[in-house]
């Protein structure tokens, strides 16, 4: 049990850990599909290898030392493998539980340490991230002038990483109404996350999700007092922290009168998806987690729910590349309903690009931390992308939509990158 009561998959025995990591058959199959067996073609930074690392580190065979923390930081958790894996392994809460373990015991060195609780001060905040908003434009400039001159490759990776994923957009001051009554007669109340750097530098997003169900009758409530998900530090292995950004969320969401929440940003929703099996152990909160998590749904989803349609969609001649953001596709398995929402308009064409399981190296605070496999996955995506004749890429996720903006910018070959909901908006 952790401080907050709450059962976590770290605090489970030897006997279990080793009868969950046991069910990995090394048959291999998930080795194509994960980035960095890819990139590297090791075996060690592969599922099947990174899962006999756990599982030598549970039997006492290794210890968290800087060789096993590399090859496990060097995994995106974008969850390709689990839909891949014909064994069922459930690679997403071991490898969480893993990170949570590698937080505890493992001394980093200092910059390390401090770089990565500089992140997590900034960006689960939307107050501080948008304050840090007002020095971008200092920033964008001086990108120009570095890409200008050939010297933004000269910069330490993390550094380079700030300066390339630095959005090109102000922070936005102007959140979407707590409250957007329907079109028309009302069909269902619905909660919207607002998210953290998605309230802050992607809130034409939220406007144009709030547009949507508005027109198609939902009554949208997005309250003020909501935070963080708890996204980004569950997936870092940061539980604690995470647990606690989820209870103040299902509390917020729990005074509404809302039949669903809905979520913009893959991420997100997968990880409020699966507050059920973060709190599974806590009597206390258990049974809130799992009634909020049921409620969840993808803004596509949500879309394609609300049938039949009460708003026509007028045509539009346009040529869209779908790129599933991971924790849309692997994380919650939702791939049809943002293509079936893109095909409902009339004059519009929905693609695929080449090797389209692949993450782009975006993976939450991974294309901070890991900047030089994060690039690599980049230009890889880019270039996949460009094999593919289309006017724009439309993508579930705000890092999703940095990252491909960044990697298309680097290489010379700008793309106009967009979410789903605004091309229906």
């Amino acid at each position: 049990m952790d401080a907050g009561g709450g059962y976590s998959l770290t605090d489970s025995s030897a006997a279990d850990r080793r009868a969950q990591l046991a069910a990995c058959v090394h048959c291999g199959f998930c080795l194509p599909t994960c980035p960095t067996y890819v990139l590297w073609g090791e075996e060690m930074d592969s599922p099947r290898g990174r899962l006999q690392l756990m599982k030598a580190e549970v039997d006492g065979r290794v210890s968290f030392d800087s060789s096993v923390v590399r090859r496990m930081d060097a995994c995106l958790g974008c969850l390709a493998c689990v839909t891949a894996c014909p064994s069922g392994v459930e690679y997403g809460p071991l490898i969480e539980a893993t990170r949570g373990e590698i937080e505890r015991s493992f001394d980093r060195p200092v910059a390390d340490r401090v770089f990565r609780q500089l992140l997590f001060t900034l960006l689960p905040y939307p107050a501080r991230l948008r304050a840090l908003g007002h020095g971008l434009g200092l920033a964008l400039r001086a990108r120009s002038v570095l890409e200008r001159l050939g010297w933004l490759e000269r910069l330490p990776g993390r550094l380079r990483a700030l300066v390339r994923l630095a959005p090109d957009r102000p922070a936005d001051h102007h959140p979407v109404p707590e409250r957007t009554p329907a079109v028309g007669s009302k069909r269902a109340t619905v909660g919207l996350l607002t998210g953290c750097v998605q309230r802050v530098f992607f809130g034409d997003v939220n406007r144009a999700t709030v547009n949507v169900l508005a027109a198609e009758g939902c009554e949208v409530i997005a309250p003020r007092g909501q935070g963080c998900c708890g996204a980004l530090s569950l997936h870092a292995g940061r539980e604690m922290e995470a647990k606690a950004f989820a209870r103040r969320l299902i509390a917020e969401f729990e005074r509404l009168p809302a039949e669903i929440v809905v979520a913009n940003v893959a991420g997100c929703g997968s990880a409020m998806k699966d507050y059920g099996r973060l709190f599974s152990g806590d009597a206390s909160w258990a049974g809130r987690a799992a009634t909020f998590s049921s409620k969840v749904r993808d803004v596509s989803e949500a879309v394609q729910s609300l049938q039949p349609v009460r708003t026509p969609r007028q045509s539009l001649s346009l040529r869209v590349v779908y790129h599933d953001a991971c924790h849309l596709a692997h994380g919650q398995g939702v791939r049809e309903a943002p293509r079936k929402m893109l095909r409902a308009i009339p004059g519009l064409v929905v693609t695929t690009a080449p090797e389209a399981e692949l993450c782009c190296g975006s993976a939450g605070i991974y294309n901070l931390v890991q900047p030089d496999a994060a690039e690599a996955l980049g230009v890889r995506k880019i270039e996949g992308l460009r094999q593919v004749s289309a006017d724009v890429v439309a993508t579930g996720n705000a890092g999703c939509l940095l990252q491909l903006a960044a990697a298309a910018r680097a290489a010379g070959r700008p793309i106009r990158v967009v979410h789903p909901i605004q091309i229906l908006d």
